[in-house]
Parts: structure tokens; sequence; C-alpha cells
């Protein structure tokens, strides 16, 4: 039975940080990815994990800049670009070889509100690089996530799904004119269709999967907004700071990374998936009147078509055509 969109009330809250909802947990001898990790709030996420005792795998596509960051954290960082198929293949390949278990994956890269660049094989890179890089890397690891015998899946998307959902017909705009927020709404919501796609398949095998907001956080993904775009948006201040401020869903990094770190090892999910979630806790189904396209209102919850599961399956059979990747 597939798991309410529904709140449960888990304890903890939008101020609550990594470290806060890992407390009294114990990861020893458990194996985590987290892509991304050696950048924003993946720093936090993969200095968390490790702090509870988890091994923690880094795909980096800068080696340099990985360890640069991560130095002092004890991460295991090791090549690939996840808008390049092959090095995704070399990476899981690798990771195969040592013939470890994999408890817990954790796609938190991604990039946003770019200017329209495609990857070499003709995609658009925001949907190449948040969705489709993905999906490939969880095939390929499948059967690292099935050997852990109770893995989880989290897939880092984004209020901004609310820009718009996915476009089955032209997701690479080669017909539609491109808009660098429209493309970047529609990688978000194919990140939340992607988790209910995935735990369809994998609760049978105890692997669950979850998509999740983190936050607005002021990070190297802002990298293409100007600074007056982002002061006009209240992210940061006169000075150039970043702003924190929870009623407006402004967080810190430590805060930022909490709810990937809570769906990834939260025993109250234990039997639980597909679902969206947002400030350490599932997030409610938005239907309102304000439910439309391009809302981007500081309401809580998840529009419809970010976990409509018709969509997900229209989204699945996209991504294995795409990709050629397929979970055997």
């Amino acid at each position: 039975m597939r798991t309410p969109q529904t709140p449960i009330h888990s304890g903890f809250t939008e101020a609550s940080t990594a470290a806060d909802v890992l407390a009294g947990i114990d990861l020893s001898g458990k194996t985590a990815i987290v892509t991304g990790g050696y950048s924003g709030i993946g720093v936090e996420t993969t200095r968390a994990l490790r702090a509870a005792g988890a091994r923690v795998v880094v795909p980096a596509r800068d080696l340099a800049k990985a360890a640069r960051t991560l130095a002092g954290i004890d991460a295991d960082i090791r090549p690939m670009d996840l808008a390049d198929p092959g090095t995704i293949d070399a990476f899981a390949e690798g990771f195969l070889a040592d013939d470890t278990a994999l408890h817990i994956l954790i796609d938190s890269a991604g990039i946003m509100a770019c200017p329209l660049t495609r990857d070499a094989r003709g995609y658009e890179m925001q949907f190449a690089t948040n969705h489709l890089g993905h999906f490939q890397l969880a095939a390929r690891l499948w059967p690292a996530l099935r050997r852990a015998n109770g893995a989880r899946v989290v897939s880092v998307s984004s209020r901004g799904h609310r820009f718009a959902g996915v476009d089955f017909d032209d997701p690479h705009f080669d017909r539609r004119d491109y808009d660098p927020w429209v493309a970047y709404g529609q990688s978000k919501t194919a990140n939340a269709l992607f988790a209910i796609g995935l735990d369809r398949r994998g609760s049978e095998h105890g692997v669950r999967a979850f998509a999740v907001h983190p936050g607005a956080i002021v990070t190297d993904l802002a990298r293409h907004m100007s600074q007056d775009d982002l002061r006009a948006r209240g992210a940061i201040d006169d000075e150039g700071r970043p702003v924190v401020d929870l009623s407006k869903g402004l967080k810190s990094v430590a805060q930022g990374a909490s709810t990937s770190v809570w769906t990834a090892t939260s025993p109250r999910l234990d039997g639980m998936g597909g679902v969206y979630c947002e400030d350490n806790d599932i997030s409610p189904l938005l239907v309102d009147a304000d439910a439309t396209i391009g809302s981007l209102s500081e309401d809580v919850g998840v529009r419809p078509w970010a976990v409509d599961t018709d969509a997900a399956e229209r989204l699945w059979t996209l991504s294995e055509a795409q990709t050629g990747a397929t979970f055997a």
C-alpha cells in the first residue's frame, strides 16, 4: 500500500539540523553515497552521516574542490560527472567491485536555472543532470541497494517543482522556448516522480525512496543568479550574506541538510516510501485554488503533479529510453 502524502508529526521541525535528527542514531557498518556531497548542503550531509558512523562515498566532478571542502571529514572521494553517462557507469562498476551493500543513496547534486546548455546526447542540461544522471546511477547501483536488505534512496527535489511539471512531449526544449526556471522546475518535479517510481519497484526488495525539499539555502547552486536577484528575493542581505528566516523557508546549511538525513535514517519512516518530505516530515498535499503551475507560495506542501503516479510511470518509461538503464 502506498504511503499517504500526509504529515506524521515527526517531532522535528524546520529549525532542526542534520545533527539534531541524527542524535542517538548509530550508522556504524552502513555505507552511504551522497552525490553533490562536496558542495552546499551536501557537505553538511556528508559530515553528519560520517559523524554518525557511516562510511560515505562522494562522487565528484571536481576532485580538487571535493578534497578542499571535505578536508577533515574522511569521505571516500571518487570521480563521476552526472552529465557524462560513461563516468556514471565507471563509478558504479568501481563501487560494485567492492562487493559492498549500499544502505543510503542521497541524490543531492544539481544545477539550477542555467542558460540553455546541452550534453553530448543533446539533452537539456538541467533535466539530464538533475534527473537522468541520478536515474542511471541508481539503476547501475541497484544490486548494491538490494544487497542492503533495507536501503533508502533520497531524491533531493525542491519547492521549485511548482514552476513546472514534466513536458513529456518536449522535455529537452527542442521545440518550445527555453526558460531556465521552467527547466529547473521540470527537473525538480522529475526528482519527486522518480522517488515514487523507484519506491514502487524497490519496496519488495527492501529499497524505499523519498523526495525532499531541503529549504531555500544560498549555496553554489545559485551561481547563475545575480546578487541583485538574490537580494530582491530576500535571500541575501545588503552585505551579501545569506539570510536565515524560517518564516520564509530560508534556512542555514545545517538546517537544509536535515530533511535529507532524516528521510535517509529515521525509524519513524520504516515501512514507508514514495512520498515528498520537507521540514523533517512528510509534506501535506496542496490542492487549493492556488495550486497552479508556477505558483511559489510559501505554504508548506507538494503540488499534485509532482506526486502523480501516472506521471511517475510515464517518466520511468522516458528515463529508461533516454538513458538505456534499467533496474534489472
